[in-house]
């Protein structure tokens, strides 16, 4: 199995993240911040203990995806 963490932010930097999401009830592990690619696996969840490495990253993310072509 691969670090889950460490992969998911070489998908984002790669540029596979399509968006995400805040998640009250996510199956088993309740909140979380659902994260959406553009290939398998197409969701992942980040529970509420990594929303400070993420946060960050997805502000970034979501400048990028504002910026005019």
């Amino acid at each position: 199995m691969y670090p889950y963490h460490n992969r998911i932010k070489q998908r984002i930097a790669k540029g596979e993240l399509t968006g995400w999401e805040k998640v009250e009830d996510y199956p088993r592990i309740g909140e979380c911040i659902l994260l959406h690619f553009a290939t398998p696996p197409f969701t992942r969840p980040i529970r509420p203990h990594r929303y400070v490495e993420y946060l960050p990253i997805l502000d970034r993310w979501q400048q990028e995806a504002r910026k005019p072509e």
